[in-house]
């Protein structure tokens, strides 16, 4: 099993989420266990949530990350809401990454507003674990400070 503790010693907990109408959720069950093998604490939320549900579920579990999976094309309104109200509850620290069906260019305004990493289909999901493994323990860092 990989190394998933940080410099707290506390795994990271990351809540895997489908907003809005999206009941394509294979994808984000596979990450889901990916990350749980890895060594990591998952949450998964089931479907059709709305972003407020996500972003309270996120902050009543403590987690380090929120992974978004968006198939339906609703993708430029929920992430951004999504980090609207992180920033409400004074939650940014939480890392907002996802992944699914998201145009370059829209995948690179999401980025540069604040989104984290976006995988696309087809991404090996060491791939995601890996990246939270690299994130995760600099944002507890600045938290520390």
């Amino acid at each position: 099993m990989a190394e998933t503790q940080t410099s707290n010693d506390r795994p990271i907990r990351v809540l895997v989420a489908k907003a809005g109408l999206d009941g394509h959720d294979r994808g984000a069950k596979i990450v889901a266990a990916s990350l749980r093998d890895s060594g990591m604490e998952v949450i998964y939320t089931g479907l059709r949530q709305t972003p407020e549900m996500i972003v309270h579920a996120a902050i009543q579990e403590d987690v380090d990350a929120i992974g978004l999976s968006s198939l339906s094309g609703a993708h430029m309104s929920l992430f951004p809401r999504v980090l609207e109200l992180l920033k409400q509850h004074k939650a940014l620290s939480i890392l907002l990454f996802g992944g699914g069906v998201i145009p370059e260019k829209e995948a690179a305004q999401l980025t540069a507003n604040g989104v984290g990493r976006l995988f696309g289909p087809g991404t090996d999901t060491h791939e995601i674990a890996d990246y939270l493994r690299q994130e995760i323990p600099k944002r507890r860092a600045t938290q520390e400070v």
